[in-house]
């Protein structure tokens, strides 16, 4: 994130360059979002816009700027780093839901002012609500074909050109002529011509792609256009494509340019073409509109199928957190003396996880950056790390780690908070009811079409009771070596109409963050799958993914029912009959304690 960002220059001068671009282009203000051309989570340095221009390096955020004011928009778990990272002097501190960026925009643009925008980095409903709110402004909100930001970003980053590569059906399951040839039904029944494939996972998933354009997420950037005959066209920089790739692909996917997507919508006149309302960019939909096509806006058609892994995709996952599972527990077994010497820090820790992790069979890198939280840094959900923040951990505190790895059969993602030295009674209360929330959902059986938000109160009553809650929401959807947050399946308050489905593979992850003090996390990976325990209904229920011991230092048994006592115990049995073959003498039998009944 350091390249992009000239600390030579400062914000204020970076400020003023875009001002002066918009004043000679007629504009009045211009809207800045964190997000590439497929709104992904995880972007290129090309696109670290919102962070070149104010200095903030979260993943989410929005920032306006109009010819006299300027404002950032970040959510929660953001904004102590916003401000820190932003001059408070040049950006309003704006909560993204609390003060949304339409809303200031309505209140602040001035009338008959032009707003510009990036038709590449919004979705039309984005672009909607913002021409609502200049509308209510008085006034007007314009595309522009050439970004003014680009033009002030002198030194931006080359757009990266990492190469694609297949991944082999042993790992797949499914070859993309399958693939395909399902997608082609798809659109068959509902007499659509064609689809726009946006997000580049999707386009991973279909063709059997990997890459490596973004960090974190193995997918190479690029476009892709399924017909109902089952063809594909990919848009593509040629660069990623070795020979071997191309043969991969086969003939039935045409190749061309990012240039070529252009023409290629333009000949879509008069056809019905799908568009994902979630990741598509305003762009295509308005050059398609253009063009005379009628355009479709709805669900991707590859994210249910690619978010229900097949068999294989499961057995795979089931073997990348085996090995994942044994890494961690190496680094908990060395975390514990580790830690009370007083000289670990944060970055240590989470350096030395990572080593633990790269030795393992199909390792790629992680799926995140990992969260290594100590003491009071734990109370932030998404805090990461850095040399000027950089923590010791010390006795008498928590450390919450979260982390995860690409594996070419899996991804994994996996949340322990443990205790360095003695915990206090408050700390043991607030784990245990963290952890009577996360076997809640672990033991849930559900019928046929229950959504995520049906079931999300399970992991919180335990909280409730004292009060208490925490605002993240409870679980996301986890791609098969893709994005490590996946939907359409999550489990939160929010209302969600995807139910959850076989296959499907989410986090379950309750926490309680009490700030400035202690924060506590516990997350496993779980699998959908059919019930068949008896019953007038079809009911699912989840098998547990991850295999690492959770603290039993943290616990208060009395706080626990048998039921759940003997699920936590069965648990630990099963982390240690399956991690010990993995394991060297001395922590074996580390886990063997770390995993004793209660």
């Amino acid at each position: 994130m350091q390249s992009v960002i000239n600390r030579l220059e400062t914000a204020s001068e970076r400020l003023q360059r875009l001002r002066a671009l918009l004043a000679e282009r007629g504009l009045e203000g211009f809207v800045v979002p964190h997000s590439d051309e497929h709104q992904g989570e995880y972007i290129p340095p090309s696109a670290e816009r919102l962070a070149w221009l104010t200095g903030f390096t979260g993943s989410a955020g929005m920032a306006i700027v109009l010819a006299a004011r300027a404002a950032l928009f970040v959510d929660g778990r953001y904004t102590i780093q916003a401000a820190s990272q932003s001059d408070t002097g040049l950006y309003e501190q704006c909560h993204l839901i609390e003060q949304p960026p339409h809303r200031w925009l309505a209140e602040t643009a001035p009338a008959g002012a032009r707003i510009g925008y990036d038709p590449w980095l919004h979705t039309a409903q984005g672009v909607d609500q913002l021409r609502a709110a200049c509308a209510k402004a008085g006034a007007h909100l314009v595309a522009c074909e050439d970004s003014p930001l680009d033009a002030a970003w002198t030194d931006r980053p080359a757009a990266p050109l990492a190469a694609a590569v297949p991944q082999p059906v042993e790992f797949a399951g499914r070859s993309s002529e399958q693939k395909r040839a399902d997608l082609a039904r798809a659109l068959e029944a509902e007499a659509i011509d064609a689809a726009v494939l946006s997000a580049p996972e999707s386009i991973a998933w279909l063709l059997n792609l990997r890459g490596g354009d973004v960090p974190f997420t193995p997918m190479p950037l690029s476009f892709g256009l399924v017909h109902k005959d089952g063809t594909v066209d990919l848009f593509i920089a040629p660069e990623k494509l070795s020979a071997g790739t191309r043969r991969h692909l086969g003939n039935a996917v045409r190749i061309g340019t990012p240039a070529d997507l252009a023409g290629a919508l333009d000949r879509l006149s008069g056809k019905k073409v799908r568009l994902d309302q979630a990741s598509a960019p305003a762009w295509i939909g308005d050059r398609l509109t253009s063009s005379g096509a009628r355009v479709d806006l709805g669900a991707d058609f590859c994210a249910l199928p690619r978010a229900c892994k097949n068999d294989v995709e499961l057995d795979g996952s089931r073997r990348a957190h085996l090995r994942d599972g044994a890494a961690l527990t190496r680094f908990l077994a060395w975390l514990q003396d580790a830690a009370l010497t007083g000289d670990l820090t944060e970055i240590a820790a989470a350096d030395r996880l990572e080593q633990f992790r790269a030795g393992g069979q199909h390792f790629r890198g992680l799926s995140f950056s990992t969260i290594s939280a100590a003491g009071p840094h734990a109370a932030l959900p998404h805090y990461h790390a850095t040399p000027d923040s950089d923590r010791r951990l010390a006795k008498g505190e928590l450390y919450l780690v979260d982390s995860g790895g690409q594996y070419l059969d899996g991804t994994t993602d996996v949340t322990r908070t443990v205790a360095i030295g003695p915990a206090g009674a408050e700390e043991r209360r607030r784990f245990t009811q963290v952890l009577k929330g996360h076997i809640a959902l672990a033991r849930c059986r559900f019928p046929k079409g229950t959504t995520g938000s049906q079931i999300d109160c399970l992991a919180r009553v335990a909280l409730w009771a004292d009060g208490v809650d925490f605002d993240h929401g409870t679980g996301h959807g986890v791609g098969s070596y893709l994005s490590v947050h996946e939907g359409p399946q999550r489990i939160a308050k929010a209302p969600n109409s995807h139910p959850l489905l076989p296959g499907m593979v989410l986090s379950d992850e309750p926490g309680y963050y009490k700030e400035g003090a202690y924060g506590i996390r516990i997350e496993n990976l779980l699998a959908v799958r059919k019930d068949d325990t008896g019953g007038d209904r079809e009911f699912f229920s989840f098998e547990t993914l991850t295999l690492a011991p959770i603290d039993l230092a943290l616990i208060d048994r009395t706080l626990l029912t048998d039921e759940e006592a003997a699920w936590l115990n069965a648990y630990h049995g099963r982390v240690r009959t399956e991690l010990t073959p993995l394991l060297d003498g001395p922590t074996a039998d580390w886990l063997a304690r770390a995993t004793k009944a209660i």
